[in-house]
């Protein structure tokens, strides 16, 4: 399994959800040889849905499963508490971070649990959200409940 290359296609949805006009945030889910079962992005401005981030959104469309507990979780930035909790009650085990500079979620909650965090710090992830940040500061603190 390639965490790079999986975070690559994490950061193609977050680009896609910005050209959307929505958050930069971006998820995929592999499975074990590292292929991915599901894909997301954050939706919430897009559908209104103010819990379409893009972990549940890319866990929604991975559907009824039995394999979760072999599952790696990506986002392009680092899971805020629903979304962590999303992948808690899934007993995923390993989630790879794209970047946790300009938001720094749950992580504490992950260790807690025992579950493999890998923070990558990819400078692309950094400057895009960075970028949103600066651009839609109103709509990234609606987002994170400020």
């Amino acid at each position: 399994m390639d965490p790079k290359a999986l975070l690559r296609q994490a950061y193609e949805e977050a680009r896609a959800g910005y050209e959307e006009g929505g958050l930069p945030i971006g998820s995929v889910l592999a499975d074990a040889a590292g292929r991915v079962v599901a894909r997301g992005r954050n939706r919430r401005v897009q559908t209104g849905d103010p819990t379409a981030h893009a972990e549940v959104v890319c866990l929604r469309n991975a559907g009824r499963r039995r394999d979760w507990p072999e599952l790696t979780l990506v986002s392009t930035l680092s899971p805020c508490v629903m979304c962590t909790g999303t992948a808690l009650l899934y007993r995923i085990p390993r989630v790879i971070v794209g970047e946790n500079r300009n938001f720094l979620g749950d992580e504490d909650l992950f260790a807690a649990r025992g579950v493999k965090v890998d923070v990558l710090q990819d400078p692309d992830c950094v400057e895009l959200m960075a970028r949103f940040v600066r651009e839609k500061p109103d709509l990234w603190n609606e987002d994170i409940g400020l």
